[in-house]
């Protein structure tokens, strides 16, 4: 019988793999968007900064700067769940897919619902894939500050999938 795999070496798996995504995406570096892991859930977080502020008066937070935010929130969470099980199942390595990053998905439009203000402070973001195909996938994304009950933006996304490279027999 196989022995399980050291928790550190898991972790150390999942959060390299989840860096290399993120790194992919040279957007979410200028917003300064993390993500925070745990398991397979992924929330999203936009650290308050002051070049977010759209309306000084106010203050608020920037429309399209809440948009980028909830965007790359479901495209990372759209890729995650692609990658995860090659991840899990050793097919692909945190290494491997550093050297070889795979294609990310395209988006075909996104909608989004301003429900209130943004404030000038954290916020926060969770994805979830509706529905994911091989050429088309759904995404819905919830965005909150103080109180997740309290939504201040929602959005839907379709993305068109990446098709995976041929193989050397023509076939896929």
């Amino acid at each position: 019988m196989k022995q399980p795999e050291p928790v550190q070496q898991v972790k150390y798996r999942r959060d390299t793999a989840l860096q290399t995504l993120v790194g992919a995406i040279p957007y979410a570096q200028f917003l300064g968007i993390q993500f925070e892991r745990h398991g397979d859930e992924l929330t999203a977080v936009l650290p308050f900064d002051e070049n977010h502020i759209g309306n000084p008066v106010l203050p608020a937070l920037h429309g399209g700067a809440i948009a980028s935010f909830m965007e790359v929130a479901a495209i990372v969470e759209l890729s995650w769940a692609m990658l995860w099980e090659e991840l899990e199942s050793g097919r692909l390595s945190a290494q491997g897919m550093a050297q070889n990053m795979p294609r990310l998905p395209k988006t075909i439009d996104f909608t989004i619902d301003y429900l209130r203000t943004g404030l000038p402070r954290d916020a926060y973001a969770r994805a979830r894939v509706n529905r994911s195909g091989r050429r088309y996938a759904s995404v819905h994304v919830e965005a909150w500050q103080d109180n997740r009950a309290r939504l201040f933006a929602q959005a839907t996304g379709h993305f068109l999938m990446p098709q995976p490279p041929l193989s050397p027999s023509g076939g896929r």
